[in-house]
Parts: structure tokens; sequence; C-alpha cells
């Protein structure tokens, strides 16, 4: 099962670290030197993703501009004879027509979001990355899950999942376990925010998912689920009567960059994770322990 495209839905208000997101949007909220749609672009890039598909919607143009090439900081930077940044943004430029923008218009929920791509996507599986959920490891979570899909064949549907603490399952979409393979496991039913008590277990779903075609359809007719939106986990479930669901028990650790605690700790993580950073960020948090 080849895997060429992946949807971001990029479209998010962000509200749960404004006042920072009122004028920017979240994607462009910096990890360390380069903002986090740049993270995720990149681990699609490793996993073999051909066509990187944006759900945008208002006063997010500036993520289309940061993949864009810059004439004129190109052209000063050559000037200045600055070669190494000119080659940093080199190695991150993406191919002419690799990239496809699209609206969403209003925020209707995740499940809506990965609809609005359905045209770009056309009849054939796809991959879906939130870009404010990073995963530092090597190699990246989605190419991880592109390895472990191959091996299941056509018409089957991956998540990424991770285990998190019993009394927080009310928090997340939470997935039962079927039979199991390793890292990989059948997926035995699925909940979005279990009432305390009540998930099948306690993996939930993170910001990763290999979906099959079908699933548009399904989206198309779905009804708004938890917190008045149409929920992308409402949509599998009724996708997995019909086709196979696995799991996939990723190697890495995982940032939650969307809330300011998260961002934080990231920031820390992939500073530390520098060899030219590691010894001066070592030393500066230690003036504050």
């Amino acid at each position: 099962m080849k895997i060429r495209k992946a949807v971001f839905p990029v479209a998010g208000l962000g509200t749960r670290v404004l006042p920072a997101t009122k004028a920017m949007p979240k994607e462009m909220l910096t990890i360390v030197d380069r903002p986090l749609i740049q993270y995720v672009v990149d681990e699609a890039k490793e996993a073999g993703i051909e066509h990187f598909i944006f759900v945008t919607g208002r006063n997010k143009g500036v993520i289309e501009d940061h993949f864009d090439k810059m004439f004129e900081l190109d052209a000063t930077l050559a000037a200045r004879g600055k070669k190494a940044e000119q080659e940093l943004l080199a190695q991150f430029q993406p191919e002419a027509g690799a990239m496809s923008f699209t609206r969403q218009q209003a925020p209707l929920g995740l499940g809506h979001a990965v609809w609005c791509a359905r045209d770009i996507v056309g009849d054939e599986p796809f991959a879906v990355v939130l870009p404010d959920e990073l995963v530092l490891n090597s190699p990246g979570v989605l190419k991880q899950m592109i390895a472990a899909a191959e091996a299941l064949g056509d018409k089957a549907n991956l998540l990424a999942v991770e285990a998190v603490p019993e009394d927080m399952t009310h928090q997340y979409g939470v997935v039962g376990v079927g039979e199991r393979n390793g890292k990989v496991f059948a997926v035995d039913g699925m909940v979005e925010k279990p009432p305390k008590g009540t998930a099948p277990s306690n993996l939930s779903i993170t910001g990763r998912y290999i979906l099959q075609p079908e699933i548009f359809k399904i989206l198309e007719t779905q009804e708004k689920g938890a917190g008045g939106e149409i929920q992308l986990t409402d949509g599998m479930k009724k996708l997995s009567e019909s086709q196979k669901f696995y799991g996939l028990e990723f190697e890495g650790e995982r940032h939650d960059c969307g809330s300011r605690a998260g961002f934080l700790r990231a920031n820390i993580a992939y500073g530390m994770a520098r060899p030219d950073l590691r010894d001066g960020l070592l030393a500066e948090m230690k003036k504050y322990s």
C-alpha cells in the first residue's frame, strides 16, 4: 500500500495558547529555531510523502508563504555571502507543485477538515498529520506507520497510539485492543472522550493516521459529535464496520505543542537533542532549578 499524500489540518484557532495565536497561526510558533509546521512536513518527507495538502482557514496565509521561495531574501543572503543560511533554506524548500492549500471556511471539527481535502486526495489511501503534535524520534512516527501499513496490506487503516494514565483517558479518543502482533494490534472499538472509568484501554489516538479514501463518503454526512463538531473518530468508527483498523504503539517522545506546558517542554526537549545547543541550554536551565 503506497502512501503518497498527507493532509495537514491547520485551520484551528489555537485557543489554548492565546494570546500568542491571536495574529499568528499556532502552526508557525517556533520550537527552537523552526515553526511547528516545518517539523511535521519534514517528518512526512522522511516517510516518503510526495504531496502535502494543507486545510487552512482565515489568517493562515503565512503558512503558505513559509513554504514559498523568497527571492528577495535569497538575493540578500547571496549578496552578504551567507552561504550556510542559503543552504539551510534550500534544504526546507519543497518542490514546485508538491503542496496544495484548501480552505475549511468554518471551524466544524477535525472530521470536516479532513473531508475538505477529498478532491485533492482522490481515490487513494492517505495520511493525516496534526501539526501541533510532535514526536521526537528517528525514524519519525509516519515512517514507522507506513512501514507497518505496507505489511498489513490493502484496505487497512492505521492509527498511531500511545499509553496515557488511566485517570486521563476521558480527555482522549481511546481504542480497544484486539489481536496483537508486537507493536501492532487490531483495533477493537473506538470511543471519543469516554466518561471516567469506561475507557476500553489506556491507549489514546494521537495525531497521526493512515486512512482509506472511503472515509470521505462517511464524513460527508457525518453528524456532529463531541464538542458540537464533526469528529474524525466517529467517522472512523463507522468505517470500521466495513474495513479493518489497526493501532501502532510508536516509538518516540510525544509533545502536545497546543498547550502552554507542552510547548515549553517541546522547546526544552528539542533544544537538548541539538548537540550545538545542549550544553548552553543545560547551563541556563540550572540557573532556574
